[in-house]
C-alpha cells in the first residue's frame, strides 16, 4: 500500500510538470529548461525527500524556481499541495521541519526517485 501511494504521488508530480533544483548541492550547475527536459513515460519511485526553503537556495536556482511559479496556476499549486496531504511519508517530512503542504511552492522528483520540495514560509 505504501509503495502505490508513493507511486501516485509520484505521477501526480509529473503530471503537474514539478520544476525545482535537484538539492541544494546541486543547485549550482544549471538546469535545462523544462520544456527542454524529457519526461519519463513512467515517473520513478520517491526514495527520498528533500526539503529546502526558498531562501536557502543560491540566486540563480531562486531565479528558476520564481519562474515556473511565475508560469503556475493557484490551480496547479492546489493540486501540488494536495498530492504532499495525500502522501503520509512526505506530509511527514514537512512536518520535522516545521512546515505543511501550504509551504509547498515548487516539487521536482529526480531520476533516482529524490523527491526536492522547495518551500516558502506562509504568512
Amino acid at each position: 500500500m505504501r509503495r502505490i501511494s508513493i507511486l501516485t504521488i509520484g505521477a501526480a508530480f509529473a503530471a503537474l510538470g514539478a520544476v525545482g533544483p535537484q538539492a541544494p548541492a546541486l543547485a549550482q550547475t544549471p538546469a535545462p529548461a523544462p520544456s527542454e527536459a524529457p519526461r519519463p513515460a513512467t515517473p520513478p519511485a520517491i526514495t527520498s525527500v528533500n526539503v529546502v526553503d526558498l531562501d536557502e537556495l543560491p540566486e540563480a536556482t531562486k531565479t528558476q524556481v520564481n519562474q515556473a511559479l511565475a508560469s503556475r496556476t493557484a490551480d496547479d499549486l492546489q493540486k501540488l499541495r494536495n498530492a504532499v496531504e495525500a502522501a503520509p511519508e512526505i506530509r511527514s517530512a514537512l512536518e520535522a521541519k516545521g512546515l505543511s503542504s501550504r509551504d509547498v511552492i515548487v516539487a521536482q522528483v529526480s531520476q533516482t526517485g529524490t523527491l526536492t520540495l522547495v518551500t516558502k514560509k506562509s504568512g
